[in-house]
């Protein structure tokens, strides 16, 4: 038979690298790098030949599911449609819109449907509105509100110009960058050396990363904030900032001399795990190079002093001139330009709080740390049903077991999921959106993010079934059904017609002629949708650019290097050092693998073959003293719960530190994922308080959690098991 290629992207991770998608006889038969791809440039990791493994699995859902006493049974979207609306407009009739709350997990920003996904949360009007970036990117945005004004403006690495890059708690030959997308870093962070520039990797473990630069600085669990307190007492003592390019960009410079006066690395040392010679080079060499930048992301965002290292990662490339500049932090220009309006936008922060009063509102949405509180706890104002969109918090969040408890007792929840989940497991009805094979759309997202500025156009692979439904589509049913409407009968339907002629598509194509690149703009040689969807490898538009000053939202229009919350956090840090007990004695960290992506993929054979990934990680030494071995089932154990996973030993990881990755512990009865629930591993998040969190942006701080590690003694799972512990 006949076979076909088709160029799109890979949606798995923000990296979106473009692939050429060979179909025969309806099925995916190969998936390749696309050469021409102007971003990732034929690179594709592993994860990118499970697409067709995900679009054709026995498992994922393709009709809607209703659950009954005896399991989940299939049922037509109008009877779902129309039984959800019932419901929840009951709900909010009798207790009030934020009875209902709604959570999207981050697969939601992987589709333009995540617009509709925003009017769903708006037609709620709910206040108990939860996302995962409360678990994973708070902090930036946090900073880059306080810095910049406005939390979009979280500055891009400029890795391919750079002359000098150091990664901070990140992996980009992992993860191929987030929050800088950058497909195929493994090159370009060897490009950098091959260019005659330098990189450092500051980690508590020797990551894929760290094996490809030029310095791996070990740094304690937690000691990046203090690590670079004492660079900026470097920086500023020794008289190594670029004064005239903070005099026209910045204002704050006293109040952090004040602040880092006594931050001397001698001082700072000891908290950060990294002796004082070293902190006072990597200052002077960042100062010294032609171009630098520091790059941080999700191992230091999940931290209690997760937004205060952010800041003073900006604040160090702020004041050594590597702000706004070509090879240090800058801003991209991407074809919908949501960065250049972010700044009209407000963003509140505790505009409300949770039930408790102890986690506070940002940019509209509470921390999920709260969720599982505010739905058990009795009172008028508890959360009585639930929306999820793409998410598994039950997996995904520190919620100590009881997120699980918590949705067991809503009154009414709905998923819009491909799959019976952890999460979902709990829903009354399930929505499956079609596969992203199915789907043809250009993100609006990541290109905010892109380390070179482009647009590249999704193709569909396969017709959707004549009764499937793109998740734009379900969300925007389920906005219908949740909005009070006089005659809903004919109303509703009018509602219907008008969201149909308003898809994603639509509507992008409307921003693209109208964005910087644009017809609108630039007449005849601008961009169009249609433009753009004929180039298979999408459309170069070159090296990111200085433009701040037309980005900066603060109302000085300068960007704010010592925001007075944050001084008064870096002098409660400075006096609260985290230290070990007699009973917990290793900080336990994160870790990922090419082959996972959160739990996403563990459903499909080609991702989790091969050898046991979730281990705990440790340090030759470590294991000797709790007379471990390698393969030796061990007992993970925190304050809240314990796991059983088998031990590594390795010496890429500091001694102190172990390493659990998460997204692991497919144990529920009633889950849906055949694979997955065979597979190896516990859930590492039962072992994170969920109390613990930044401070200043609600942030969960799962990333420096102080364990105990034992063998085994009786018989346990060789598979890995989560343990019941009681709170101490």
């Amino acid at each position: 038979m006949d076979s076909k290629t088709i160029a799109r992207q890979c949606t798995l991770c923000e990296a979106h690298c473009g692939i050429l998608v060979t179909v025969r006889d309806h099925r995916v038969t190969r998936i390749e790098g696309n050469p021409d791809d102007v971003l990732s440039r034929g690179y594709i990791c592993p994860k990118a030949t499970a697409m067709g493994g995900l679009h054709h699995d026995p498992d994922r859902l393709r009709t809607p599911m209703r659950r009954t006493a005896s399991g989940f049974v299939p049922v037509t979207w109008d009877e779902a449609f129309r039984e959800i609306g019932i419901r929840l407009r009951a709900v909010r009739a009798t207790h009030g819109p934020s009875a209902i709350a709604m959570y999207m997990g981050n697969p939601a920003a992987h589709s333009s449907s995540v617009l509709y996904g925003g009017l769903l949360r708006a037609a709620l009007f709910t206040r108990n509105f939860f996302t995962a970036s409360s678990i994973d990117q708070f902090p930036q945005e946090f900073t880059a509100w306080r810095m910049f004004g406005s939390n979009v403006l979280m500055p891009v690495a400029d890795i391919d110009r750079t002359h000098r890059l150091v990664v901070l708690g990140a992996n980009p030959a992992v993860s191929n960058g987030s929050i800088t997308t950058m497909p195929g870093a493994k090159q370009r962070i060897k490009d950098v050396r091959k260019r005659g520039g330098t990189v450092v990797v500051i980690d508590p473990r020797r990551t894929e990363t760290a094996r490809l630069a030029d310095e791996h600085v070990a740094v304690r669990p937690g000691g990046d904030v203090y690590l670079l307190l004492g660079m900026l007492h470097v920086l500023l003592t020794e008289g190594l900032c670029d004064e005239r390019r903070v005099r026209g960009q910045c204002v704050g410079m006293d109040e952090l001399n004040a602040l880092v006066a006594d931050t001397t690395p001698e001082r700072m040392a000891g908290p950060a795990g990294v002796d004082a010679d070293t902190i006072r080079k990597l200052a002077r060499d960042h100062a010294a190079a032609p171009s630098a930048v520091l790059y941080a992301r999700i191992g230091v965002c999940q931290q209690v002093t997760g937004t205060l290292t952010h800041w003073l990662v900006n604040t160090i490339n702020a004041v050594t001139g590597n702000l706004d500049r070509p090879g240090g932090q800058m801003f991209a220009t991407p074809v919908v330009d949501g960065a250049r309006y972010a700044k009209y936008l407000r963003v509140g922060h505790g505009a409300w709080t949770d039930r408790t009063g102890a986690y506070r509102s940002f940019r509209s949405e509470l921390p999920v740390a709260a969720l599982a509180h505010d739905i058990l706890e009795p009172g008028h104002d508890r959360i009585r049903a639930m929306i999820t969109y793409a998410g598994n918090p039950v997996l995904s969040t520190p919620q100590a077991g009881k997120l699980d408890e918590a949705l067991a007792a809503l009154d009414f929840f709905v998923a819009v999921d491909m799959y019976i989940t952890e999460t979902t497991r709990h829903a009354d009805f399930i929505l499956p959106p079609v596969s992203a094979l199915e789907r043809e759309e250009l993100n609006l997202l990541f290109p905010i993010f892109s380390v070179r500025n482009n647009a590249r156009y999704d193709a569909k692979v396969f017709d959707p079934p004549a009764d499937g439904k793109d998740d734009w589509q379900i969300l925007a049913r389920l906005v219908t059904e949740v909005t009070p409407l006089p005659a809903r009968r004919f109303t509703g339907r009018v509602l219907d017609a008008v969201f149909e002629q308003l898809s994603p598509l639509r509507l992008t194509a409307a921003a693209v002629a109208a964005g910087p690149y644009g017809v609108l703009r630039r007449g005849r040689k601008g961009l169009t949708l249609g433009k753009i969807r004929d180039t298979p490898g999408g459309v170069d538009l070159g090296p990111l650019r200085p433009r701040l000053p037309e980005l900066i939202g603060t109302p000085d229009r300068a960007v704010h290097l010592a925001p007075a919350d944050f001084l008064a956090a870096v002098r409660t840090a400075l006096d609260e050092t985290d230290s070990p007990t007699t009973d917990y004695d290793l900080q336990l960290i994160g870790r990922r693998h090419l082959r996972s992506n959160n739990s996403w993929l563990h459903n499909i054979e080609s991702m989790v073959k091969g050898r046991d990934r979730c281990t705990v990680l440790m340090h030759p030494d470590d294991a000797a003293a709790r007379g471990l071995a390698d393969g030796d089932q061990a007992t993970v154990e925190s304050p809240i719960g314990a796991i059983e996973v088998p031990v590594e030993i390795s010496t890429d990881i500091r001694a102190g530190v172990v390493a659990v990755p998460h997204g692991y512990g497919h144990r529920e009865p009633g889950v849906g994922w055949q694979v997955a629930a065979a597979l190896p591993g516990a859930n590492v998040n039962l072992l994170h308080d969920p109390a613990r969190t930044d401070p200043l942006s609600g942030t969960s701080a799962v990333n420096n959690t102080w364990v105990r590690v034992s063998r085994v003694e009786k018989t346990g799972s060789a598979t890995g098991s989560e343990v019941a512990v009681a709170p101490r």
